[in-house]
């Protein structure tokens, strides 16, 4: 059976996600940035572009692919990688509704389209588990609970739609621990834009993300909130171009860009 350990390169958890492997990313290739993937027609990829600039916190881009092209060797390594097949799943909109999740695009690719690469928090996560935080969906073995909130992302053109937030509860000793270290990565959300209650964000139940998986809250924890790079997918399934296609929640690309050339001082 094939797995995605920390340990494993970025190129060999992408040839196994290629090959048909499907598992939320969060643990795998520690090291590396893994990033969002959101692909509209070149007709709105201005306003997505302008979208993502004027929401940095929950769209920090990584990389553009132009129309037609399919991988960046920044992104992808020189092995040659497809951004239509390295990701463990996908997700096609039409028209703003899911259409379909499968498990790589080939047939739904278009030669219009722009791929936005965004970056994802679990690239901070690596150093979080240095430091001894504990992280919950990785200890209890499911994908990270996302939530939509009620915090409305700047408009942009065609482009609107609500912030998403990822979140990992921690005790309360730990939590200036996780400021500070997820503070340094600005380029995959940095510092966390919500701590403790949920309704503040106008999440009514916290046991029932929009995304992911719920994860179990151990008494006196807090929950903590960071942005998210789902919220580009939120934008769609709000706004409704006629075609978008994203990453299924938690099942990232695993980029060859060292998570310390995102850290700063």
């Amino acid at each position: 059976m094939m797995i995605t350990p920390a340990e494993t390169t970025p190129a060999a958890a992408r040839a196994q996600f290629r090959a048909g492997l499907r598992r939320p990313t969060s643990g795998c290739s520690a090291g590396y940035a893994q990033a969002n993937l959101i692909a509209l027609p070149q007709g709105q990829a201005f306003d997505m572009l302008l979208f993502a600039q004027r929401n940095p916190k929950s769209c920090p881009v990584l990389g553009v692919l132009e129309a037609g092209q399919l991988s960046s060797e920044p992104l992808l390594g020189v092995e040659g990688g497809d951004i239509r097949t390295d990701i463990p799943a996908y997700r096609v909109y039409r028209s703003g509704e899911l259409a379909e999740e499968v498990s790589d695009v080939v047939e739904q690719w278009r030669d219009d389209l722009v791929a936005f690469l965004i970056g994802c928090s679990f690239t901070f996560e690596a150093p979080m588990l240095e430091a001894g935080l504990p992280i919950a969906h990785i200890d209890q073995g499911v994908n990270v609970p996302m939530y939509e909130t009620d915090i409305a992302c700047e408009p942009a053109g065609s482009i609107s739609g609500p912030m998403v937030v990822s979140m990992r509860p921690l005790p309360p000793h730990l939590v200036s621990d996780a400021v500070r270290i997820t503070s340094r990565y600005p380029g995959v959300h940095g510092a966390p834009v919500h701590i403790g209650d949920p309704e503040a964000l106008g999440i009514a139940d916290i046991s029932a993300p929009d995304f992911g998986d719920p994860v179990q809250i151990p008494e006196g924890w807090i929950p903590v909130f960071w942005a998210c790079g789902v919220t580009p997918q939120a934008a769609v399934m709000a706004s409704k171009p006629e075609f978008a296609i994203g990453h299924a929640p938690g099942h990232m690309l695993i980029t060859d860009i060292p998570d310390t050339r995102l850290q700063v001082p």
